[in-house]
């Protein structure tokens, strides 16, 4: 949900359908011995040979297989066409503790009535000024979004639906978005407060983040440019908020639209993971390891292997995470249609300088290349680069990310106090 960046979320030379949607096709999951293969080779080869296949769409995999339109914002939480598989590979249980990932009202999500946070279209028009065009601050596919201001003084973002796009399903898919937002509440999260759903009117209200989007930041739009300190901050927020959906609710949560433009910041640089038009409940019964579904992304962003095999599991968020990751380093979006073909899948050419021991040449021009910002330069891709393989099985999980981030960060600062106050320039 986009609450005051969606402006940030394209480019001129962006041409690229940003977000996907592929009818569902029948799935099958990668024989035992397939698998045996794959992880017993080195991961970063794998990813080295297989990251160009995530920004291909699998035209030919399904014949009623298409595109969305641009920016397409929709629910898909509750999707009619759902199947849940069983695997002898058990996933990572829950933990008890809930440390940074979930505040304690949060956490036990099943107290919390559904749908009991509703506004009227009068306080919706009094808090947006009958939507005045001075308040818009981002148009995407699903619709506009507005900032409004409420009578305590609460300032908000409110999400309007375009009124050519009231159908039945999509009626199904807004509801499941509001179920879906209502049950989850975290520091990184963008924070709900209600919705509308009045004769043609469906509107979606959540807090409002003053600070615009990462990739606002990336792109310079937002003064200056971000410091290495600040990326590595705004990567531990995302990871804890994912880290959270995937484990800390009642039932597990998978974003699938992890991206810069969805990454909004506070005026403190803290991140807040927005827009759950696209998420969906993870796997919850036995053994189950994956649900079988469309596939539902942004170009760029979306993991190979759902793509192939139509299975989603919390490894797709991971492996848009690594995407995140290669982006926030090198300031560059995942498709860079203007460079030469060499340069235009970001993470493709950031793997190859890494493994041709250039991975400096990745680096945001806007970053001082110091000895402490180089050493975490080459830890992050690393892990960028587990985040990117191939198969879900040699991804680590996001709780994972997270302790390695917080390890990188804590290696980079304790480096960086050793450091001459005034580094000498470079050329």
């Amino acid at each position: 949900m986009r609450s005051s960046g969606s402006r940030g979320s394209s480019s001129g030379g962006l041409r690229t359908p940003e977000r996907w949607e592929f009818s569902q096709s029948s799935s099958s999951s990668s024989s035992a011995s397939s698998k045996r293969s794959d992880s017993s080779r080195n991961p970063i080869q794998i990813a080295a040979r297989a990251i160009g296949s995530c920004f291909v769409p699998p035209e030919q995999r399904s014949p009623t297989g298409h595109f969305s339109d641009g920016f397409r914002s929709q629910s898909s939480i509750a999707s009619p066409s759902v199947s849940i598989h069983a695997s002898t590979q058990g996933g990572e249980k829950k933990k008890l503790g809930l440390g940074v990932y979930g505040s304690g009202r949060g956490y036990n999500t099943s107290q919390r009535e559904t749908g009991t946070m509703k506004f009227t279209m009068d306080q919706i028009q009094r808090a947006t000024k009958n939507f005045s065009a001075s308040l818009k601050i981002g148009q995407g596919g699903f619709g506009t979004v507005y900032k409004g201001k409420l009578e305590d003084g609460t300032l908000i973002a409110v999400k309007r639906a375009k009124k050519n796009m009231y159908d039945n399903h999509l009626s199904v898919e807004f509801k499941s978005e509001i179920k879906t937002l209502a049950q989850v509440e975290h520091l990184n999260l963008v924070r709900f407060f209600g919705y509308l759903e009045c004769g043609d009117e469906r509107i979606v209200v959540v807090e409002y983040v003053p600070n615009g989007t990462l990739r606002d930041h990336l792109d310079c739009l937002r003064g200056n440019p971000l410091d290495l300190a600040a990326r590595l901050d705004i990567a531990i927020d995302v990871a804890h908020a994912v880290t959270y959906l995937h484990m800390y609710t009642d039932h597990p949560i998978i974003h699938r639209d992890i991206k810069s433009s969805n990454i909004l910041l506070t005026e403190n640089l803290r991140a807040k993971v927005s827009d759950f038009g696209f998420a969906r409940l993870g796997a919850t019964e036995g053994d189950a390891t994956h649900i079988s579904t469309q596939v539902k992304g942004t170009a760029g962003y979306i993991d190979p292997e759902y793509l192939r095999t139509y299975q989603l599991t919390d490894k797709s968020d991971v492996f848009s995470f690594g995407v995140l990751l290669v982006e926030l380093v090198s300031g560059r979006r995942p498709i860079e249609t203007k460079r030469e073909i060499i340069e235009r899948i970001t993470a493709k050419w950031a793997l190859k300088k890494f493994t041709e021991g250039n991975a400096l040449q990745t680096l945001d021009p806007n970053l001082l290349p110091t000895p402490a910002a180089n050493l975490a330069l080459e830890k992050i891709l690393e892990l960028s680069f587990r985040c990117l393989a191939p198969t879900r099985q040699s991804r680590p999980s996001m709780r994972r990310c997270a302790e390695i981030l917080w390890s990188i960060r804590k290696d980079y600062r304790e480096l960086l106090s050793s450091e001459p106050l005034y580094p000498p320039s470079h050329e």
